[in-house]
């Protein structure tokens, strides 16, 4: 062989040599990628060839699926009452990646998680049949709220205090998910829903954060309590009225003017909403210690799954004592989801301990078959003592048998509750947020609920706004829906 002819050998071998390795490379390193890319749409066509498996509750598949009529996509998800449990489900869609429990469980829901594969399956390399999420959702609490909230733009959460269970999650103006899960029709769907200025696809009772208003003194009532800053409920406060905002000019006024909030007891002061007082105390207490026990309620944590992830709720640090002054009344930087609020009232109810909340109780392969059973894996977290819970608990009854909270009342049952309505806008200039938080508990029967509602807008004139007049008959509703015997 003369030299040309080995050189041109050596050449071609390194070619094919480099040829091999980009091969093996794409197809070992890069194949993953390539399979999970968003305009793969292989992808897709073998998420759909099969039905979903389903979302259920109370016994129910609120999820189902049904076959095209044409394309490369053999079916699509459909919802039962989509609107009412959108901010549950979420939406699995032909042409948008899935949310809500939806987009945490695709893989099971899909039959690509592991651990529905069985040995045949493994030999075969065939997809699983796929698994099924059951909810700890009551369908009417969640029709309760549903309907109570209306046409008012707002959210609901209802907790069982004693387990955690999330029995209503409610989000309003809500959608009908069925409008984007087929490719032909969810682009013109999602163009409108994302155009709509009231913001539909908005989780708004665990991903949007508003400001607690007076909701929050039950926060700033516990870290006094614990604190030994008052040994209870019924003892006076150090509270002048008016209270002037620490290094301003600026008084801090009450809603009701003629309330007895010069120096009232934490009672009369939840009682009435004086702002005077907690605005006082948390100067008192200091911003840490507020922040200290805002944080054991679950405020400022990044991590809160339920299993969807929910936005944290914040209270603000580095704040001047005009600022702190503020904050104790749920206004400067103070922000909270409906569902931190409800489990504020879950922790106080269960006697000052809060159990994980939780809104799906099991996962299971296509037979029933339980993967994970998350009722068994809730965590206990002590909040406060069980004598601060006790005397919380009375001075909310307070506020609902005489107090800003009458709307609430429900015969044979015992509630307890908190009302606000936080400022919106600057210099207020906005219609104000209406809250109310609270919690029942059945005369007859001992069952519990601890639920928390926000009104964002309604079409109430501004002077009506009100945590009881508008967020309380929703919490009633939902009490009532569950601890009817």
């Amino acid at each position: 062989m003369n030299k040309t002819i080995r050189r041109a050998s050596v050449f071609v071998l390194v070619l094919v040599f480099a040829l091999l390795v980009r091969a093996t490379w794409v197809q070992f390193y890069d194949g993953e990628a390539l399979a999970d890319d968003k305009d793969n749409r292989r992808g897709a066509i073998e998420t759909y060839s099969q039905p979903l498996g389903n979302i259920i509750v109370a016994g129910r598949a609120v999820t189902g699926s049904a076959r095209t009529s044409g394309g490369d996509l053999a079916y699509k998800r459909t919802y039962t009452d989509g609107k009412l449990y959108a901010a549950v489900t979420g939406y699995a869609s032909q042409s948008y990646a899935p949310t809500q429990l939806e987009g945490v469980y695709q893989d099971l829901l899909n039959g690509t998680d592991p651990r529905l594969k069985t040995v045949m399956d493994t030999i075969t390399n065939q997809r699983a049949a796929p698994g099924n999420v059951v909810t700890t959702i009551d369908p009417d609490v969640q029709k309760a709220a549903y309907e109570a909230l209306g046409d008012k733009k707002g959210a609901a959460v209802a907790i069982d205090p004693r387990t955690g269970r999330i029995l209503a999650v409610v989000s309003t103006p809500s959608y009908d998910p069925s409008s984007l899960t087929d490719a032909n029709t969810a682009a013109a769907a999602w163009k409108q829903l994302n155009a709509d200025a009231d913001k539909p696809l908005t989780n708004r009772a665990l991903r949007q954060p508003l400001p607690p208003g007076s909701t929050f003194k039950l926060v700033v009532a516990a870290a006094a309590l614990e604190d030994g800053l008052y040994s209870s409920v019924d003892q006076k406060t150090d509270s002048p009225d008016p209270y002037t905002l620490p290094g301003t000019t600026r008084d801090l006024s009450n809603e009701n003017p003629n309330a007895p909030c010069t120096n009232a007891t934490i009672r009369t002061a939840l009682e009435y909403s004086c702002n005077n007082v907690f605005a006082k105390m948390a100067v008192d207490l200091g911003q840490d210690k507020v922040k200290a026990m805002a944080e054991k309620f679950g405020f400022d944590d990044d991590r809160l799954n339920v299993p969807v992830r929910a936005y944290a709720s914040v209270y603000p640090s580095n704040m001047d004592k005009a600022q702190t002054a503020l904050s104790g009344i749920g206004q400067f930087d103070v922000t909270a989801t409906p569902l931190q609020m409800a489990m504020v009232s879950a922790a106080i109810a269960n006697g000052g301990e809060l159990v994980s909340p939780h809104m799906v109780s099991q996962i299971t392969d296509s037979g029933g078959d339980v993967l994970k059973n998350y009722d068994n894996d809730t965590s206990r977290k002590r909040i406060v003592s069980s004598s601060t819970a006790a005397q919380l608990q009375s001075a909310m009854q307070t506020v609902v048998a005489k107090g800003t909270g009458t709307n609430a009342r429900i015969p044979g049952v015992t509630v307890g509750g908190k009302t606000g309505t936080a400022q919106h806008g600057e210099n207020n200039s906005q219609v104000p947020y209406a809250w109310f938080t609270s919690y029942g508990k059945s005369d007859s029967t001992g069952k519990e609920i601890a639920v928390a509602v926000v009104v964002e807008q309604s079409d109430a004139a501004r002077s009506e706004v009100s945590g009881n007049g508008l967020a309380a008959p929703v919490a009633k509703a939902m009490m009532q829906a569950a601890l009817r015997s």
